[in-house]
């Protein structure tokens, strides 16, 4: 349901001001991308390292490269990462059964699909933030103390305080700022959790490959530089309190143990728990507007699926496009623009979070007639739209 209440314009001749919380991949793109616009951007974030070293690796379909093009870091993405073209899906042993080329969802120009390393691209939005100069505080988080039709309030976690004309929340899938504001909506599991780890790439590796079935539902992984590969293993969803994480890589090197192809490589580099990663898939799709007065949320405080499809990332980017887009174009900063954000967003947001979720439950519930590549291209074919 929208919020009802009435926003001012900022006062003739003054510049809006803009505090966005969280420097993930939406939180430095939309950062960047109001500073392009002249607007007065701070953005905080709560990790002192600025999740400069966190993560294994991450899959770009072209759609998010289209945004990291905007942001004038697609020569440093593409010089870091690995670009190819197509899929290949495989029988647990390694047998190649199929090969599919991806669709270029970023256009012609685009490649279709690039890997890299997460923390690499996480530093590359880092170095676009404070080129920008925008302000920056890390080690920080924000409370709303109130909120008005002209501004928000928020108190930092340093005791001082601060006035915006607007906040963004972009403080991820467990987004406090959006329990503060009063959405009720909250990140659910999918049933599945999955095991990721960075290795030494084997040479044979220059796409992603997929294998369904065997130990777990889906073994997978995808080159990420000339010399890294980003590798995964998804299964039913455990108490992860009944996992010791001293035993992460034995736990992942036991379920990868059971894949042939270029996995027996990997698998011998499986071998530190610290750089083996265990996550539950959740679901999330914030119901009705993603404003509240002045505080609007953005990513994975708005949206989140499982990575089937590889979109996560892309559907945050693009939302730091459009929200960008909007506030940058000269109209009033009200509940129409805040709405109007939503709007463009939320059928493509709907359509790769609900396709994301159907992929693994067909796996869960056993499906073996699941029409996945039809479902796969409906969906890639969409986002080769503008956002």
């Amino acid at each position: 349901m929208a919020d009802s209440r009435t926003l001012t314009r900022p006062s003739a001749g003054r510049t809006p001001t803009v505090l966005v919380i969280g420097g993930g991949a939406s939180g430095s793109a939309v950062t960047v991308l109001l500073r392009r616009s002249g607007i007065p951007v701070d953005l905080i974030e709560a990790r002192p390292d600025w999740n400069a070293a966190t993560g294994s690796g991450i899959t770009l379909q072209g759609n998010a490269l289209r945004v990291l093009r905007e942001l004038g870091v697609w020569d440093q993405v593409r010089a870091s990462g690995y670009a190819f073209g197509s899929l290949g899906v495989t029988a647990p042993d390694g047998t190649v059964l199929f090969v599919a080329e991806d669709i270029r969802t970023g256009g012609e120009d685009l490649p279709a699909t690039l890997g890299m390393q997460r923390p690499r691209l996480q530093r590359i939005l880092i170095d676009a933030v404070r080129a920008s100069g925008a302000g920056i505080r890390l080690g920080t988080t924000a409370e709303i103390l109130d909120q008005d039709a002209e501004g928000v309030s928020v108190r930092f976690s340093d005791g001082t305080t601060g006035r915006y004309d607007l906040v963004i929340a972009a403080d991820g899938l467990n987004s406090a700022t959006r329990a503060a504001i009063g959405v009720t909506d909250k990140p659910e599991p999918t049933g599945m959790a999955i095991w990721r780890v960075a290795a030494p790439r084997p040479q044979s590796v220059t796409r992603t490959d997929l294998a369904y079935g065997g130990p777990a539902y889906i073994a997978g992984y995808c080159p990420t530089s000339e010399s890294t590969v980003y590798a995964y293993v998804v299964e039913a969803c455990r108490d992860r309190a009944a996992i010791d994480p001293a035993a992460y890589a034995d736990e992942m090197r036991r379920l990868a143990r059971g894949y042939g192809g270029a996995w027996p490589e990997i698998t011998a580099h499986i071998t530190d728990p610290k750089k083996v990663n265990y996550t539950w898939f959740d679901r999330l799709l914030v119901e009705g507007s993603w404003h509240r007065g002045r505080v609007v949320l953005i990513g994975d405080a708005a949206h989140c699926c499982p990575p089937t499809l590889a979109q996560g990332a892309a559907m945050s980017l693009e939302d730091a496009l459009v929200l960008a887009e909007l506030l940058g174009a000269g109209r009033d900063w009200d509940g129409e623009l805040f709405q109007a954000y939503h709007d463009r967003r939320i059928p493509r947001v709907r359509t790769v979070v609900e396709a994301s979720v159907q992929i693994g439950q067909w796996q869960l519930d056993g499906v073996r007639d699941a029409d996945m590549a039809g479902l796969v291209g409906r969906t890639m074919n969409l986002l080769k739209e503008r956002p």
